[in-house]
């Protein structure tokens, strides 16, 4: 009789311990992220304990989106909303008072030392807003093409999680650390790759100004057409004048973008004999079957049509 007590009682307590289990996985944080790099970011920290909504999706341009009911819906069941920051997400306050959300918004840029646009394009970028909802900027948002600032991000996501799930911390943590391990192995990838690139050829052609973190950082030079703004299109005398900086710099290869209409691209390469040498992901990841579905196959992807390019190989 004692011994089916006992193992009454025993299978009782494993009940309960695997019904909190489940429990505590059976409500995982809901998260909205602003667009799909910080998505990824997210889901690499958070693993199964978090629940994700991404606004601006595959291929897509956070600088001139405009939000959805659905996109209010998820902003207000959530508990935390992730956003790069900077003015990057123009349409992000409109979408907050829609949502009359509740949620905690975090600021992954919080602790990246900005840079501000190219003179070229800082005077424009500013009296226009930036695309970007209105307010005169002349900060470069594109923090996250930084490998370095992608480790800011990630710890930013790992303390904003713990503060609202204090028992799942440990795996954040965890997470993590494993990731900012890949990234640091990734950064040693795109300096041998630009090392390999003669000083004299390490500067290309892209849509739009975008990748100013990646030239602070590792050394390419990159030339555009267009500032932080895919919204507008540069007057023909800023085409010619790019078009002669091009052949004075003697640029060594021209890309589209995934988020912009290669029309524009395409037409300086016409005017300056430079082949188009593929696509680059700037401002948002592609889709989950294509080269760029991941923060760290983007920037493999983007090195590796950059050298391929140049090198040609």
């Amino acid at each position: 009789m004692l011994k089916s007590i006992r193992a009454a009682l025993a299978m009782s307590v494993i009940t309960l311990i695997a019904f909190g289990a489940s429990s505590a996985f059976a409500a995982p944080l809901k998260v909205v992220a602003s667009f799909t790099v910080i998505a990824d970011f997210a889901k690499n920290v958070g693993g199964d304990r978090i629940d994700v909504t991404t606004i601006v999706g595959p291929d897509g341009d956070a600088h001139v989106y405009e939000p959805s009911p659905a996109d209010a819906v998820a902003m207000a069941k959530a508990d935390i909303v992730l956003v790069n920051g900077l003015h990057f997400e123009g349409f992000l306050q409109r979408l907050v008072d829609a949502s009359a959300t509740k949620a905690s918004i975090v600021t992954l840029t919080k602790g990246v030392t900005p840079i501000d646009f190219k003179p070229e394009f800082a005077d424009a970028d500013a009296a226009e807003g930036a695309g970007t909802g209105g307010g005169k900027t002349v900060t470069d948002p594109h923090a996250f093409q930084s490998i370095a600032n992608a480790r800011i991000y990630v710890n930013n996501i790992a303390e904003a999680f713990c503060a609202a799930d204090s028992e799942g911390c440990v795996s954040y943590q965890t997470n993590a650390a494993a990731y900012i391990k890949k990234l640091d192995a990734l950064e040693g990838e795109v300096r041998a790759a630009i090392q390999s690139i003669p000083e004299a050829k390490r500067a290309v052609i892209t849509s739009h100004d975008a990748f100013g973190y990646f030239e602070h950082e590792y050394g390419l030079t990159f030339l555009a057409p267009q500032g932080i703004s895919t919204d507008s299109e540069p007057s023909a005398a800023d085409v010619a004048k790019l078009v002669t900086q091009v052949k004075q710099d003697k640029a060594a290869a021209i890309f589209v973008e995934n988020i912009t209409n290669p029309r524009l691209i395409e037409q300086i390469a016409s005017e300056t004999g430079i082949k188009v040498g593929g696509t680059l992901y700037s401002d948002a990841l592609s889709q989950p079957d294509g080269p760029a579905s991941t923060y760290i196959d983007m920037m493999r992807n983007n090195i590796r049509q950059i050298k391929g390019a140049i090198l040609g190989s």
